[in-house]
């Protein structure tokens, strides 16, 4: 690319996304080797997220790397295929070309069965497993010898960074979801979260008060709900009760789950065990207790579910009831906000992938020591050790030789 064009290029790939495009003197930067990326199209029910924006792709593009995307892959979030051209990529025709071509795939959910004999040995997969629930797609990737990196599993500082917009989007999406279906015409018991005048507003009762339970509690407090957050950590509450004051914190306990059961109208499932299956708080005699017609939306449910009646569901056929509660269990729920949730994963995705494509997965674990983290199998060897908990599998650790 001519450098008079650069200035141009970088205006235009600013106008379609809001990562944060480094300078143009990068590209003259010498690194390790370069890699070749592969971004394929997500094929989950209704899942229309993208691995990579074209910014992204022209970052990796100008550091040397090559971007193989698959044509249609970003459609759905609203960028086209001469889109991720411009920005540098080379778009192709079927589905498994970025995998067999690509050493780093790049991807937003787990692979679907038909993707489960694309990967093998030397390659690395990053996006999102949930491995703990999914003992089929454990026993594949062991099977392949790939790599697999778990988004949900990276840490920084404590913290889960790569999960923290989905969680947030969820979050604010369950209250959203469970205030349109309370709708009677829906199934709900006709409850309208904010109330009116002389009416008192619905209660929501939001298990778990991390990130995603957070942003429940924020969306329902700003409709004029009722707001309980169930919570363990006495630290965490603290926090909640000083930056939340329209909400109320409560001790999580089973006790207090059941007293408050009968007069809750909208269940947010919001808890979180990092890497493992979610527990159980929610028995089918607890459910029964619930008023006929609230609804259930459980976010946990990727990572199994957080009550026993809880399974999978998807965008296109999204409900059940069971015991007369209406349950919402989708198991990509940022996919239907597509566009907002590319952009927010690519944000805190990107520097991991630019590390991984520059120095590849020993050197970019040494730099970024939260990434080794997120390795949860490694040449046939379960490497996280929540998930071989999970399956009874045996479990080594991973980790370069500057962090043993």
């Amino acid at each position: 690319m001519p450098t008079d064009r650069r200035p141009a290029v970088d205006g235009y790939l600013r106008s379609i996304c809001p990562i944060h495009l480094k300078s143009a003197t990068s590209a003259n930067r010498r690194y390790h080797s370069s890699m070749i990326i592969g971004v394929p199209k997500e094929i989950k029910t209704q899942e229309h997220r993208v691995g990579l924006l074209p910014a992204a792709v022209y970052l990796l593009t100008k550091r040397g790397h090559h971007v193989v995307v698959e044509r249609g892959a970003g459609v759905g979030a609203g960028y086209t295929d001469d889109e991720y051209a411009k920005a540098g990529a080379t778009l192709v025709e079927t589905h498994e070309e970025p995998f067999l071509r690509a050493e780093l795939i790049v991807k937003v959910k787990e692979p679907v069965p038909s993707e489960y004999l694309l990967l093998s040995k030397g390659k690395i997969l990053f996006t999102y497993l949930h491995l703990a629930a999914n003992r089929e797609l454990t026993d594949a990737l062991l099977q392949s010898g790939a790599t697999a990196i778990a988004y949900e599993t990276v840490t920084r500082h404590h913290r889960l960074p790569l999960l923290e917009p989905m969680s947030e989007i969820a979050g604010r999406m369950s209250v959203i979801v469970g205030g349109h279906f309370l709708a009677k015409p829906h199934g709900g018991n006709g409850v309208l979260l904010g109330g009116v005048p002389g009416v008192l507003p619905g209660r929501v009762v939001v298990l778990g008060g991390g990130t995603s339970g957070v942003n429940a509690a924020r969306m329902a407090t700003g409709l004029g709900a009722d707001v309980t957050i169930l919570e363990v950590d006495m630290e965490r509450m603290r926090f909640l009760d000083i930056t939340m004051s329209a909400a109320h914190t409560l001790f999580s306990s089973e006790a207090h789950l059941t007293d408050l059961l009968p007069t809750v109208d909208l269940l947010i499932g919001a808890v979180l065990v990092p890497g493992a299956k979610a527990p159980k708080l929610i028995s089918r005699a607890m459910l029964r207790m619930m008023k006929p017609g609230s609804v259930l939306v459980d976010i946990a449910i990727d990572q199994g579910g957080c009550a026993e009646t809880s399974r999978p569901t998807t965008h296109d056929d999204p409900i059940y009831f069971e015991e007369g509660v209406l349950h919402y269990c989708v198991a990509n729920m940022p996919g239907a906000y597509a566009r907002t949730a590319t952009q927010a994963l690519t944000n805190v995705t990107y520097p991991y992938i630019e590390a991984l494509a520059d120095h590849g997965l020993e050197e970019a674990c040494r730099r970024q020591p939260g990434l080794a983290q997120g390795v949860n199998v490694l040449e046939n060897q379960v490497t996280c050790a929540a998930v071989a908990a999970a399956h009874g599998l045996p479990h080594t650790s991973f980790s370069p030789p500057s962090l043993a």
